[in-house]
């Protein structure tokens, strides 16, 4: 396997910003997810971005922020690889994967990306609040062979977790299958019966005291909306910060909602080689 990046969140090197997209000497750069900012509206980044592009021949670590180019808080991703059939980027907790329903849903990592790096498309999906890595194909037979292989199950995704409690083992396989909550979108729900088989396997990487909690490890074997979130609620360990799932009482227990895509590994779809990516959790 040919290890393309591996992406630390925090004490990165100087970066150079140019057009819309942020890169390192060491690496692709990173920082702490800012939820707050990650909403900008799409006018607002497109503006920017073009008046960075006006002024290209600048060069220098300074050049977008004195002609105003968007920073990577605002873009709300960071670029971890790009080459000329896909880009890989660090999505920031807070921002769409997709447009969602309404005007208000329309700015979106689709919208933003596609501006920094012209033909990108979507292939799979974070949920908004969920941060990390996601693949973006830059023309149509490149989409076509990834999304192959996330419909074949032949992409190798782990997520980084914080959840309330500690489990009594190290590891586990979590089987429940899930369906649409129609009565309280955009939830989900355990629905024995109707629902769609869903599987995610876990294990746990550190306990934590006062109050207990737990890092974990999360393999999705499916990849079900809300599956990871929803799963671990259901074993009695909810997320922290998940607004959607968890007790009041866990929700407060964190600014965001701890569930970060840590690691993603595919066939790249020119050279058929197999690559990983990994960005570690900013919590």
């Amino acid at each position: 396997m040919h290890r393309i990046a591996q992406v630390p969140r925090l004490g990165q090197p100087p970066c150079l910003i140019r057009l819309g997209v942020e890169r390192c000497s060491g690496g692709v750069s990173g920082g702490a997810a800012c939820v707050g900012r990650a909403s900008c509206s799409r006018r607002s980044w497109a503006t920017r971005c073009k008046a960075a592009c006006d002024n290209e021949d600048d060069s220098g670590e300074n050049a977008g922020a004195m002609h105003g180019e968007p920073t990577s808080v605002e873009r709300g991703f960071r670029a971890v690889h790009e080459d000329a059939w896909i880009v890989v980027l660090d999505k920031d907790a807070g921002l769409l994967a997709v447009p969602g329903i309404g005007p208000d849903k329309a700015d979106c990592l689709a919208s933003r990306a596609a501006i920094a790096f012209p033909g990108a498309r979507i292939v799979h999906r974070l949920d908004r609040d969920t941060s990390g890595l996601i693949v973006l194909a830059r023309d149509a037979e490149s989409h076509r062979h990834l999304s192959r292989q996330f419909e074949v199950r032949a992409v190798t995704k782990r997520y980084a977790a914080i959840v309330s409690g500690i489990p009594a083992t190290t590891q586990g396989t979590i089987d429940l299958p899930i369906a649409k909550d129609l009565m309280r979108p955009p939830r989900q729900r355990i629905d024995r019966e109707f629902g769609r088989p869903s599987i995610t396997e876990w294990t746990l990487v550190e306990a934590l005291e006062n109050p207990p909690r737990a890092r974990l490890a999360l393999h999705p074997v499916t990849g079900r909306s809300h599956q990871l979130r929803l799963h671990l609620l259901e074993i009695g360990h909810p997320i922290l910060g998940d607004d959607l799932y968890a007790p009041e009482s866990v929700r407060a227990m964190a600014p965001r909602l701890c569930l970060h895509a840590e690691h993603l590994a595919f066939t790249h779809p020119s050279t058929r080689e197999r690559v990983a990516f990994d960005c570690a959790a900013p919590f």
